[in-house]
């Protein structure tokens, strides 16, 4: 059996925060404003994962409102997404993301991002595909506002 999942995030740029993304530290003047370390790409991947597995989404098992997720990695919420679809019997067969940004430049970081992504699902870097884009300066992400990120994923029961 396989199922497809799709997952989407946003957060804000703001000075004073690292940026996190694909569970990689990313040098740059701003950050990721959230209750954890806000790597959108990450949480767009684990919505998208839940979603498949019809398991709700990544608000309702780590919710803002917590002080245990406050802080928290994004590498070690998606270890625990991994861990909760398995639960229902599905595995990872793969992940097609994007993230939009103007700024940084994402894609010099991709093949860092696929590799310690990997690491944590415990999947070959080849299953996670990773692709950067700009709003050619429109919208929020145009005015460096924020960045969003868009996955779609497949799940699949051995």
């Amino acid at each position: 059996m396989i199922r497809v999942g799709f997952g989407f995030d946003v957060h804000r740029l703001v000075e004073n925060r690292q940026l996190w993304m694909g569970g990689i530290l990313i040098p740059f003047e701003k950050g990721l404003l959230g209750h954890s370390d806000a790597d959108v790409l990450l949480h767009a991947v684990c919505d998208a994962l839940l979603g498949a597995a019809n398991m709700r989404d990544i608000g309702y098992h780590f919710p803002d409102t917590s002080a245990e997720t406050e802080g928290m990695d994004s590498k070690v919420i998606l270890k625990k997404t991994i861990e909760l679809i398995a639960t229902k019997g599905y595995r990872l067969g793969n992940i097609d993301a994007t993230i939009c940004a103007e700024r940084p430049k994402m894609n010099p970081h991709i093949p860092q991002m696929q590799q310690v992504m990997a690491e944590v699902i415990g999947c070959d870097p080849d299953q996670i595909s990773i692709k950067a884009t700009t709003t050619e300066r429109l919208g929020f992400t145009g005015r460096q506002e924020g960045i969003s990120a868009y996955a779609t994923v497949l799940i699949e029961k051995p």
